[in-house]
């Protein structure tokens, strides 16, 4: 079988191997664990790979390049307007090759690739919705037109569209899924938080706009100013890092702020297990990883109520859905510090949802749509 996927996300070539954003490519090694050959539409980078990237796992990779497109100054919609034929030209041909065409969305090439992908009604096709899926979020149009098109019966045929979360009056081309990060062995008991003295909080995620991670660091700035010892673990990196570093400086927030920029799974997985609460007050999400890891090790998520995570926290019974008004989101977050018992049990539901979400069975899942 030829699979093909056709991605927006930047690749990076060293030696003989193709390394891209780290979680992405884990779990596309698993779609290709069951396929002969792949073929990747992609555009490239000449950064070199960081902490966050991994190198695909397959011995008969098809790379065909194409440029990256943005529509976020004059400058760059040119270039992209011009760029467009050769693009489509390329996806075409690539979708003519291939036995399964694989997109993932949202993005611009996605969406190129949901345009093109019309043309081959008969061929299998998979694509993995990564953002909101909310029917009454507000979006982008080049989302909003993603989303109407693999949805479609009469323009897409063959796919199966996974998203995350259970949406009522959807079509027979889209699938509820999930993802994983951890494997079955990775299965602790959580050691039990004491909740009365240092309360440990983590953000894991980019330092970008959409992230909020300065709603995360004054949320905790706040907690300390109404008495609780509280601390912020910071993991990522992003634009935002060094105006974040300058409002903690300028607020004396240091001895209660770390930052320690991009890390690896195993770096994040030891300081999970003994963190205490998950700060992801995001404007938009699709499945947060760093919300399902974090409770598999028993954390308590903290968070705005965007795309599934009302579903993934059981409306608050495995975590604390806040408000985007950060006065009224200390408040909650305080309120519930208030009870010990409620937390520990949160906790434990936390854990014991997030372990049913395994590598493995992920990977099961996955297989099922390659081979049927």
């Amino acid at each position: 079988m030829r699979f093909l996927i056709i991605t927006h996300v930047l690749h990076k070539p060293i030696e003989n191997s193709w390394f891209a954003y780290a979680p992405y490519v884990r779990e596309m090694n698993l779609w290709l664990k069951n396929v002969d050959e792949v073929e990747i539409v992609a555009p490239v980078t000449k950064q070199l790979p960081s902490a966050i990237d991994t190198a695909y796992k397959h011995d008969n990779i098809i790379f065909t390049q194409i440029p990256e497109i943005a529509f976020v100054s004059l400058g760059r919609c040119i270039r992209s307007f011009f760029s467009l034929p050769f693009i489509i030209f390329s996806l075409f041909m690539a979708c003519k090759r291939a036995d399964h065409i694989h997109l993932r969305c949202p993005g611009n090439i996605g969406l190129l690739g949901c345009l093109v992908q019309i043309c081959f009604p008969k061929k299998v096709k998979t694509a993995k919705y990564a953002g909101n899926w909310d029917p009454n979020a507000m979006q982008p149009l080049s989302y909003r037109l993603q989303k109407k098109i693999i949805s479609s019966t009469f323009w897409t045929k063959n796919m199966t569209a996974l998203v995350y979360g259970n949406w009522q009056n959807q079509t027979k081309n889209i699938k509820p899924f999930f993802t994983a990060t951890f494997n079955k062995a990775d299965k602790v008991t959580p050691t039990p938080r004491e909740y009365s003295g240092h309360l440990k909080f983590v953000f894991i995620g980019g330092l970008v706009e959409g992230k909020r991670p300065l709603f995360a660091i004054q949320m905790v700035e706040k907690l300390n100013t109404l008495g609780y010892n509280a601390s912020l673990e910071i993991f990522g990196d992003g634009i935002l890092k060094q105006d974040l570093i300058a409002y903690c400086n300028s607020n004396s927030l240091n001895k209660h702020i770390i930052f320690h920029g991009n890390q690896d799974k195993d770096v994040i997985k030891k300081a999970l297990q003994t963190t205490h609460f998950v700060i992801l007050a995001s404007k938009s999400e699709g499945w947060p990883k760093a919300i399902a890891e974090a409770m598999f090790f028993g954390v308590i998520p903290i968070a705005t109520s965007v795309s599934c995570v009302p579903f993934m926290l059981n409306n608050g019974n495995r975590g604390i859905l806040i408000s985007d008004e950060l006065e009224k989101a200390v408040t909650e977050v305080a309120n519930h510090l208030q009870d010990y018992n409620l937390l520990a049990e949160m906790s434990r539901k936390a854990t014991l949802w997030s372990q049913q979400y395994t590598l493995e069975g992920f990977e099961y899942e996955i297989k099922k749509l390659i081979v049927a």
